[in-house]
């Protein structure tokens, strides 16, 4: 029930940040539209969730994402996988509680995304200028982000929250 929900949830994400550039746009600010996958995938991970489950469940979204944002199969899906695993190993699951410390850590994980985009375009892209021009979207990208996290965060907690198992009156009682 609770992988459901958040695939569904961030199926959702998915759609509202593949149309937020249309908003955003108009700012002028280049890389300013923020990843709100990124915030779901960094709760699930400092959460106490499955680490087989929640790495499928980052796997599919992060599938999803590449095939949403035209990139190279694989880019998204890997990032995503690794910013679960490395969210989860941090285990920084009482510094997500306070707006300050749910910003920062989007903040950081941002970072750490725009870096792996680079290093691994660097890698595996034959435009050797690409990875220099997506140095220059890192930062901007990066605080809009943490801009949109709490707000993610949030949404996040609701559904952890309305997905918890509380057993019923006579279901796993001694026998």
């Amino acid at each position: 029930m609770r992988n459901t929900a958040f695939l569904a949830v961030g199926i959702a994400l998915l759609i509202i940040q593949s149309n937020l550039y249309r908003l955003i746009g108009r700012l002028q600010i280049a890389g300013i539209t923020p990843s709100l996958l990124l915030p779901l995938v960094v709760f699930m991970g400092v959460h106490e969730y499955s680490i087989a489950r929640g790495a499928a469940l980052a796997f599919l979204l992060g599938y999803l994402l590449d095939l949403f944002s035209a990139a190279p199969i694989g880019l998204f899906t890997f990032i995503t996988v690794a910013t679960f695993v490395v969210a989860r190993a941090a285990g920084v699951r009482l510094a997500a509680q306070t707006l300050l410390t749910k910003v920062a850590l989007a903040f950081a994980f941002a970072l750490l995304e725009g870096v792996l985009i680079i290093v691994l375009t660097a890698i595996f892209g034959t435009d050797t200028a690409r990875p220099r021009a997506l140095a220059t979207l890192v930062a901007p990208h990066a605080i809009g982000t943490a801009l949109f996290a709490p707000l993610v965060f949030s949404l996040a907690e609701r559904v952890h929250q309305a997905t918890i198992n509380v057993p019923r009156p006579g279901e796993g009682g001694q026998r």
